[in-house]
C-alpha cells in the first residue's frame, strides 16, 4: 500500500521522511510564559514536534501567542469539545490530535473538518488501549489489540467520509506485547502516517525500557513515522531517550553517539563517574552537527582502544592519567585531572 506522507509545520512525517521525536508540555497551558519556556527547552534537546493539552477556552485562548513564540510545530490536544478545535485552528495550530467520534455529533465533526481542510491542518486519531468505546470494552470477541485497530478504523472512517486525508494515527497501550501488535494489524491496513509510543510507560527507568521495547522493535521493522517516549519525569528525558532510540537503529545519524565498556575488575579509574561527565560534557556540545560523531570512554588502556576502535573519538584511564585515542590510535596521554579537558579540546580542534 502506497503510503501518505502529511507535514505538522515544516516537519515532513510518513512516506520516507525521517522518524521524528515529539514531546508534550506538563505546564498549564494557560500560563503563556512557563510553557513557551518549555517548548524552548524541549527544542534545544533536537524536540522537532511538541503537543499541548487544551482542556478548556482558557487554554485555547493562549494558543495564538504560544505559536508565535515557539520554535517549533505544535499539535493542540482535543477531547470532547469541538470548539476548541475550532479555536485551535484559527490561532495557526499546526496540527490537532483528537478522535471525531468523541467530540459530539456529525454536525461538529463536519466543522472541524471544514476548516482542517481550509488550513490544511492535519489530525492525529489517537487510540489509547485503556479508553475504548463502550461497544469495545463489552466486545469479548477481540483482543485488546483488536479492539484499538477497530477503533482507529472507525475513527479514520468519519474523517474519510468527510473527504479527509490529512492523518495520523497512534495505537497506544501501557502493555508493550499490546502497542507492538496493534501498530503491526493496522501498518498494512491504512497509508497514513503511524505516531508511536507505549503510553502510561512509568517513571525514567522503566519506561524507557518499556519504550525503547516497543518503539524499537516497530521501527527495526520499518514501521512507524514519528514517536513519543512517555515518562512521568520531566519531558526533556523523553526527548533524549527518543533521539537515543533512533541513533541505536541509525535511523539518527546526526550529532553524538556515546559508548562506554562495563566496569570490571582491570578497571583502575572511577569508570561510571567519568562515562557521566563525558556524556554531560558533550551531550548539548555538538547540536547542529549533520554527521554522526562517536565518543567512546573506556575503563582499560590496554584494550580500550581495540575495543573502541570504531569510535571517532575515546579516552580509556589507568592510575592517575588518561589516554586520549581516535579511531584505536592513541594519540596522547595526560593526567587523569586534565583528561576531560584535552579530550573536548582536541574534538573541538577537529570539529569546529
Amino acid at each position: 500500500m502506497e503510503k501518505i506522507q502529511i507535514k505538522i509545520g515544516d516537519v515532513k512525517i510518513g512516506a520516507g521522511a525521517p522518524v521524528s521525536v515529539q514531546s508534550m508540555t506538563n505546564t498549564k497551558t494557560n500560563d503563556v510564559k512557563k510553557t513557551v519556556a518549555q517548548i524552548k527547552e524541549l527544542a534545544d534537546e533536537g524536540c522537532e514536534i511538541v503537543r499541548l493539552a487544551v482542556l478548556n477556552k482558557e487554554c485555547a485562548a493562549c494558543l495564538k501567542e504560544i505559536k508565535e513564540k515557539s520554535p517549533v510545530p505544535l499539535v493542540a490536544d482535543i477531547h470532547f469539545d469541538y470548539r476548541l478545535a475550532l479555536t485551535a485552528m484559527e490561532a495557526g495550530i499546526d496540527a490537532l490530535r483528537l478522535n471525531p467520534g468523541n467530540i459530539g455529533g456529525e454536525e461538529h465533526v463536519k466543522k472541524v473538518v471544514d476548516m482542517a481542510k481550509k488550513t490544511l491542518t492535519p489530525i492525529r486519531i489517537g487510540v489509547n488501549g485503556g479508553s475504548l468505546e463502550k461497544y469495545l470494552i463489552e466486545d469479548k470477541t477481540l483482543t485488546l489489540a483488536q479492539k484499538m485497530v477497530k477503533s482507529a478504523l472507525d475513527h479514520i472512517k468519519i474523517l474519510e467520509d468527510n473527504d479527509f486525508h490529512l492523518i495520523k494515527v497512534s495505537l497506544k497501550s501501557s502493555d508493550v506485547q499490546t502497542t507492538i501488535d496493534a501498530y503491526r494489524m493496522i501498518y498494512d491496513k491504512i497509508p497514513y502516517p503511524l505516531h508511536l509510543g507505549v503510553t502510561e510507560a512509568g517513571t525514567l527507568r522503566g519506561g524507557i525500557i518499556k519504550s525503547a521495547i516497543g518503539l524499537g522493535s516497530l521501527l527495526s521493522q520499518g514501521i512507524g513515522d514519528t514517536i513519543r517516549v512517555s515518562l512521568t519525569e520531566n519531558p526533556v528525558e523523553e526527548v533524549r531517550a527518543g533521539i537515543d532510540i533512533l541513533k541505536a537503529l541509525k535511523l539518527r545519524k546526526e550529532g553524538v553517539n556515546f559508548v562506554s565498556c562495563p566496569t570490571c575488575g582491570r578497571c583502575q579509574i572511577d569508570l561510571i563517574g567519568l562515562a557521566h561527565m563525558v556524556e554531560d560534557r558533550f551531550r548539548g556540545k555538538f547540536k547542529n552537527l549533520k554527521q554522526s560523531v562517536t565518543i567512546a570512554t573506556m575503563g582499560c588502556p590496554v584494550n580500550g582502544p581495540n575495543e573502541a576502535k570504531d569510535a571517532d573519538y575515546g579516552i580509556a584511564g589507568a592510575i592517575g592519567e588518561g589516554y586520549i585515542f581516535k579511531k584505536g590510535v592513541l594519540v596522547k596521554k595526560v593526567k587523569e585531572k586534565d583528561l576531560l579537558d584535552e579530550f573536548e579540546n582536541l574534538i573541538i580542534q577537529d570539529l569546529g
